[in-house]
């Protein structure tokens, strides 16, 4: 069990370490008894990516943009995103994110444990 703030978490850098302005906090994982999922929140600066390269693997993703604007890339197609859109992308399907705004991008994503690299 867990009831906490997201305020009281040390976020980490993700992605390519040395030039990655990404930063990730996860909120719920098997650590506090969520087995089959975790939930990360990310947070994009302006210009951001979420990955270099956008990329595909086997698990899903869902997604909820919590603040800023942005677009994702699912599958050949970019689909522009602000606070309040939401997202599924399916395995196996080619993503990335992008922060387009000039504030923070930020956005809860769930994915199984697998998928929390």
């Amino acid at each position: 069990m867990i009831v906490s703030n997201v305020k009281n978490l040390e976020g980490k850098k993700y992605g390519d370490l040395e030039t990655s302005k990404v930063l990730k906090k996860v909120l719920i994982s098997p650590e506090q008894g969520w087995k089959d999922h975790v939930m990360r929140l990310f947070e994009l600066s302006p210009g951001d990516n979420s990955c270099s390269l956008r990329h595909n693997h086997e698990w899903p993703h869902i997604v909820y943009i919590v603040g800023g604007t942005g677009s994702i890339h699912l599958d050949g197609t970019d689909h522009q995103v602000e606070a309040g859109s939401f997202a599924y992308i399916p395995g196996e399907k080619i993503h990335q994110f992008t922060n387009k705004g000039e504030d923070l991008f930020s956005f809860i994503c769930i994915v199984p444990p697998e998928g929390d690299i």
